[in-house]
């Protein structure tokens, strides 16, 4: 009998190779575990370091209001400097930010950020923007303990799992955007309707055009500081009892 696929790979590449796969994957299903939509987010630090061989990892995501928060990380060192230094700078940018030698860092770098990553056990530090197209989400911020450029292959995993962090993030906002116009539009829906069936009732009722009727449910209303909508509720549900017109 065989045993489970994975378990039976001996080489290590292969397995990095599917467990890529599998975090590609769970990165851009947007009809993932509803309860824990972004559990597959804070899963790619420590998957980044797995995948392409860095020391530390964390990931910065931009709410949709704009303020950006780091939402996974592989330790807590990882946490708090991935929270200042190239991890913003790549996000607001738009473009990989590379510090392959803290002990000489560019002018732009904070001398605090690098102090602290030193201290850390860190000697380089890199950022790849979470993109799709022209829009920016976040970045991976990536750590090493060993000073120079990031590995090619390196690179090519890290911008592999940006990108599909990317795509997931906005596949996921744009179906959030429609559940609630969708949501909206149903309200709206339901709150219109009683107000037309009342209008209906109390034209009838009254012997007045439907115009007419509306505007004396909407003079009621608004003497007596009501919703439209919720006078009307009570009008069909026999709560509320409206004097004909004078």
């Amino acid at each position: 009998m065989r045993g489970d696929l994975r378990g039976d790979l001996p080489d290590g590449s292969t397995r990095r190779g599917r467990l890529l796969a599998d975090t590609l994957v769970e990165l851009t299903d947007t009809l993932g575990d509803e309860g824990e939509p972004d559990a597959p987010l804070r899963r790619l630090a420590g998957r980044t370091v797995r995948l392409a061989g860095v020391a530390a990892a964390g990931l910065l995501l931009a709410e949709e209001g704009g303020d950006i928060r780091v939402v996974g990380a592989s330790c807590e060192p990882a946490r708090l400097l991935s929270a200042a230094g190239p991890g913003p700078d790549c996000y607001h940018s738009g473009t990989a930010v590379a510090v392959a030698d803290l002990d000489r860092p560019p002018d732009t770098l904070a001398p605090d950020f690098a102090r602290r990553a030193l201290a850390s056990g860190y000697a380089a530090v890199f950022a790849v923007p979470v993109r799709h197209g022209k829009e920016v989400v976040g970045a991976v911020v990536l750590f090493r303990t060993a000073a120079g450029p990031l590995p090619p292959q390196s690179a090519a995993v890290a911008r592999a799992l940006a990108d599909a962090a990317a795509i997931g993030v906005l596949q996921r906002r744009a179906r959030r955007r429609h559940e609630r116009r969708a949501a909206q539009l149903q309200s709206a829906l339901d709150t219109r309707i009683p107000v037309e069936q009342v209008k209906g009732v109390l034209a009838e009722r009254w012997h007045v055009s439907v115009d007419d009727a509306f505007a004396l449910l909407r003079a009621y209303a608004r003497a007596h500081r009501l919703r439209v909508s919720d006078l009307a509720v009570g009008i069909l549900d026999g709560t509320v009892s409206l004097p004909p017109p004078a």
